[in-house]
């Protein structure tokens, strides 16, 4: 599992922060340490950092969050300091949202790569409807270009080919604010584990594919009540996965 060290100029905003991470948390949480203020005040401290990355040595890789540009600083001078060897970056996305992000994605077992690329993006879902993201990394996903039957332009679609290798299924999101960051957290979880990596496109919008196990690309959908949302996967385990998302988004999430 990747772990956290949360770097913060002020301690109560690092505490905040990660507290606001681990309410989206269902299951096993990764490590996560705090290195915040300097001397009892504000500002950061290198050799705290370290420390905390050292706390962390058993594990496979560690990101570093930071708030401000000086936090970055510290963080590099912590690299220099620690005594530990595991694969540690530090994340350029934002700071609270990056930390939900990258917290909810490591819970699900996600590598450095992947836990680092979801806190990088963290911006996504931040952008109004219609607009490109202006954070580090592209769009995760395009509206899939209709075909003749009209698919990926709202057509309903099969649940699963002939053979079972490729499942799809069209539900409506019931739920009354519609997919935002609880419900996107569930999916994540419920996305995790099988032999596949699940996909949901927002039919109603266009927007989509997004991957089922990337909190960010869920809540870039954009998905509100009474939109059609597809889900596919493919692979031994397509039907399985698609069947328990489906029942997530068919059920409410427990919110309706």
């Amino acid at each position: 599992m990747i772990g956290f060290v949360v770097v913060s100029h002020s301690e109560p905003l690092a505490v905040a922060a990660v507290d606001l991470a681990m309410q989206m948390i269902h299951g096993d949480a990764p490590p996560v340490r705090v290195a915040a203020g300097a001397d009892g005040g504000f500002g950061t401290d290198a050799v705290a950092i370290a420390a905390a990355i050292d706390e962390l040595a058993e594990i496979d890789g560690v990101l570093i969050l930071t708030d401000l540009g000086s936090a970055v600083l510290s963080s590099e001078l912590a690299l220099e300091l620690r005594e530990s060897t595991q694969p540690v970056r530090i994340s350029g996305g934002p700071f609270v949202e990056g930390a939900t992000a990258g917290i909810v994605r490591a819970a699900t077992g996600g590598t450095l790569d992947e836990v680092a690329a979801e806190a990088a993006g963290a911006l996504a879902a931040k952008q109004p409807h219609g607009e490109e993201p202006r954070g580090e990394e592209p769009p995760r996903g395009e509206a899939p270009a209709p075909d003749a039957s009209g698919a990926g332009a709202g057509a309903p679609a099969p649940e699963a080919s002939p053979t079972g290798d490729v499942v799809e299924r069209d539900v409506t999101v019931v739920n009354p604010v519609g997919l935002h960051s609880r419900p996107a957290s569930v999916i994540v979880k419920a996305a995790s584990g099988w032999g596949t990596v699940p996909t949901v496109t927002d039919l109603t919008n266009g927007k989509g594919p997004a991957p089922a196990n990337s909190m960010i690309a869920l809540l870039a959908l954009g998905a509100t009540k009474d939109h059609v949302l597809r889900l596919r996967a493919e692979g031994p385990d397509a039907a399985a996965a698609v069947d328990a998302l489906a029942a997530l988004i068919e059920d409410g999430f427990g919110e309706t």
